[in-house]
């Protein structure tokens, strides 16, 4: 979700990706939720976090506490932040409570990236 609101808000200038510490594919209700508000990630796909990739970022976002904790090591020259969201695959319930927690998790993640893209206007 986070790849699809970075392509979205912040343009060709940026070089967008999106990996986690584990391949587990896409998650179709994040492809639902995600074109409930206009952007198709139905053809991203997960990687692995490639640390000479990583090394050669000006920023780099993790999104959940284990990410951030497993995250290889980024040399000093690159921004790290930490947005701690909620893992929406780990939500349990019904599928409305689960998709209600995708819902959430999207939406902050579009807040915090319309607030990067005004951070980088300037």
């Amino acid at each position: 979700m986070a790849e699809g609101f970075a392509r979205h808000y912040l343009g060709s200038q940026w070089r967008v990706a999106s990996a986690g510490v584990e391949v587990h594919g896409l998650n179709p209700r994040a492809v639902a939720v995600m074109a409930e508000v206009g952007i198709d990630i139905s053809q991203h796909h997960s990687k692995l976090i490639d640390p000479t990739y990583l090394s050669n970022s000006d920023l780099v976002v993790t999104l959940c506490g284990d990410a951030r904790d497993r995250c290889p090591v980024t040399p000093p020259s690159v921004e790290r932040r930490h947005w701690p969201l909620t893992d929406p695959a780990a939500a349990t319930g019904s599928e409305e409570d689960i998709l209600t927690v995708f819902r959430s998790v999207r939406d902050e993640i579009d807040a915090r990236v319309q607030q990067l893209a005004r951070e980088n206007e300037q």
